[in-house]
């Protein structure tokens, strides 16, 4: 999971408040303010941020009076030359402090020196004046060895989802000025990149029934599965199957890793936060989960839907546990599930008593949320 620290420097005075409430609460990890009183009241569970203002370079450490405890946890100075490193490292040595810093990046020289402080220090916030997240690339692959986290500051939200996914992995944290506590709340959400692995589970086909023309879907999307890497598809909310994507070669056409050939427009495919779609209701910026034979998932972006009426095909199945599954997809043979193992299988050779990787939800659903009610899907 990636951490975030609010900046209350940029915050209206007005929500100041009511952005610290929501940060605690939404668990965001670190506040930043200029000033210790602002620090002060927070619980040990916020990691307090201190970058005091009207200076450069600090001519001295804040010190606590005999007794107290810091009133912060981290003092994140700004570095503008290569000497100030060498500062920095002297003035907090035998101090409690974690030493941080600032960098502005706008040239050359300000961009290695991001890097030097990134692969040294705990902590290395960059700002940068272009929009261009090429200098940020740079930092990340100087820093990718060293134990510090790089925090890298974002002008608002769209800015901040951008960063998180700068090289894949991109910076480990991200400094964010809210305007109001409900941007906390989105930005705690964009915090959390990583998806959950899943339970699969091992169907067992029951029958295979050929249904004649209907409409089914392909979900094109920009990035590339691996091989044993699909969306689960099913007709009813509670079971699915894994439908592999067309990574594995095809006699006839070429591969496209991009693609899963998924089922019919009516079908459900499990999406993010344990939240199902409808096929029909995916749309270019769509997020899904690419699921692994494993049961590792990821977020990935539909890049486009295409609908086009094909003769049809229905996989009934059963789980371990007495779950039946359905799902419809198109009767051609290189259309494709995943079995145990990552055994790729062709649907129009599929037979009674083969098995299927799947998975198996026990709640009901209503437009797409699991709640506890009574529904019955046949």
């Amino acid at each position: 999971m990636k951490f975030g620290w609010i900046d209350l420097r940029g915050v209206p005075a007005e929500q100041q408040d009511a952005v610290v409430e929501a940060a605690i609460h939404a668990k965001v990890e670190g506040i930043v303010a200029a000033d210790t009183a602002r620090l002060a009241g927070l619980p040990p569970t916020v990691k307090r941020v201190l970058i005091p203002a009207g200076q450069a370079f600090p001519s001295s450490l804040p010190v606590p009076e005999e007794g107290a405890a810091a009133a912060q946890d981290v003092l994140l100075t700004r570095l503008a030359l290569a000497d100030d490193l060498d500062r920095l490292r002297l003035d907090v040595s035998g101090s409690a402090l974690e030493p941080a810093a600032f960098v502005d990046v706008v040239d050359d020289p300000t961009l290695k020196l991001a890097c030097s402080a990134a692969m040294e220090l705990p902590y290395t916030v960059v700002e940068f004046r272009d929009p261009t997240k090429i200098p940020l690339e740079i930092v990340i692959a100087a820093a990718d060895k060293s134990p510090g986290q790089l925090i890298c500051h974002a002008n608002d939200l769209e800015e901040a989802g951008i960063i998180l996914d700068v090289l894949e992995k991109g910076s480990e944290g991200v400094m964010f000025a809210p305007q109001d506590a409900n941007e906390v709340l989105a930005f705690a959400e964009l915090l959390r990149v990583r998806t959950p692995d899943l339970d699969l589970t091992t169907l067992t086909v029951e029958s295979i029934e050929h249904n004649g023309l209907g409409d089914r879907v392909c979900v094109d999307t920009s990035t590339h599965f691996a091989e044993d890497e699909g969306i689960l598809v099913g007709s009813y909310a509670h079971g699915f199957v894994l439908c592999v994507s067309e990574t594995h070669p095809l006699p006839y056409m070429p591969t496209r890793p991009f693609r899963v050939n998924a089922g019919a427009l009516h079908s459900y495919t499990l999406g993010l936060d344990n939240r199902t779609n409808y096929l029909s209701e995916l749309k270019a910026g769509s997020p899904i989960l690419a699921v692994g034979a494993d049961g590792r998932t990821r977020r990935v972006v539909v890049g486009r839907m295409k609908l086009e009426s094909r003769p049809l095909l229905t996989i009934k199945a059963v789980a371990e546990d007495g779950t039946q599954v359905s799902l419809t997809v198109q009767d051609d043979w290189h259309v494709r599930v995943l079995g145990p193992g990552a055994a790729v299988l062709n649907v129009t050779e599929l037979k009674r008593g083969d098995q299927l990787l799947g998975y198996v939800s026990t709640e009901k659903r209503h437009v797409g949320w699991p709640v506890k009610e009574y529904c019955v899907e046949r």
